[in-house]
């Protein structure tokens, strides 16, 4: 087979089966459950091998990691969140980022608010003391099976842009403006720029909510040429000018509606005046009536 380089002459088929299903070699717990995973994809099984990785030591950051994404994949996010947090102390100090990663993602998905905010405010903290990525400026990151180094300006963003939604979620659009314009004072970005624009409408801010939108529909911002971008920040726009629209007619409904209370009130005045006057007009039409006799 052309593009596969061969281990050994001894074994090399074994090799390359490992290789090709990106399975390790050999027949620990681990591997066993790996293979029940990736290959005969048989997942419930997996995972009771997975216990059995943690149970035995073998490859412990691993067996933890692989066995909470299987979970997810099952609709077990609860039970994946108990998993970390119970064995996460039999992992090693490098392991910690990303299980706290894999924690946020699994707190986003059960809808625990509360606990992703708060993780993802302590990711920051460890970010500007110092302590992400083990003090390194970058790190190895994985995304489509790809790997690639991750800045830690880079990481500040996403966890900013993840804190802002968080805030979002709770309906919190002061904080998350907050939030959203730091992420864009260290990088303009037009996904933030969405989310601003909202975190200001919420508010009642539309003037300013525009301005930010509108440098989206302007193609001044990171990402604007995404179709789905442009279109959200045009369909915010027209909110706006909508929102706006009504809002002037309100005002002139308020102040017709003053104008006929007010009308109303003179009318009132009237009648009470005319009322008081009617007595008088009674006895002079009454004294005219007796001197006609």
């Amino acid at each position: 087979m052309e593009g596969v380089k061969w281990r050994s002459s001894r074994g090399g088929k074994k090799d390359l089966f490992h290789v090709i299903h990106k399975v390790p070699a050999g027949d620990s717990p681990y591997v066993r459950a790996k293979h029940l995973q990736l290959i005969e994809k048989d997942l419930d099984s997996s995972i009771v091998w997975f216990w059995k990785a943690i149970n035995a030591s073998d490859r412990v950051d691993s067996a933890l990691k692989d066995m909470a994404v299987v979970m997810t994949q099952q609709d077990r996010a609860e039970e994946a969140i108990e998993a970390i947090k119970s064995f996460r102390h039999f992992c090693s100090k490098q392991a910690q980022e990303s299980l706290d990663n894999l924690l946020i993602d699994l707190y986003k998905k059960c809808g625990m608010v509360e606990e992703q905010i708060e993780l993802l405010k302590q990711k920051l903290r460890m970010i500007y003391q110092g302590e992400a990525f083990n003090g390194k400026p970058t790190k190895t990151a994985r995304s489509h099976g790809k790997r690639f180094q991750l800045s830690i300006r880079k990481e500040t963003i996403h966890v900013l842009g993840n804190l802002g939604w968080a805030y979002m979620q709770q309906n919190n659009f002061v904080t998350a403006e907050a939030v959203y314009r730091k992420a864009q004072m260290i990088e303009p970005d037009a996904k933030k720029a969405c989310n601003l624009g909202i975190c200001l409408m919420k508010q009642g801010h539309f003037d300013d909510a525009r301005c930010v939108l509108l440098e989206i529909v302007n193609h001044k911002l990171i990402g604007c040429d995404e179709r789905k971008v442009s279109d959200r920040a045009n369909e915010l726009l027209y909110e706006i000018e909508s929102r706006q629209s009504n809002s002037d007619v309100d005002i002139d409904l308020r102040l017709e509606e003053k104008s006929i209370v007010k009308l109303d009130h003179v009318l009132n005045e009237s009648c009470q005046q005319i009322s008081k006057r009617l007595p008088i007009f009674e006895e002079i039409s009454t004294h005219r009536d007796q001197t006609a006799f």
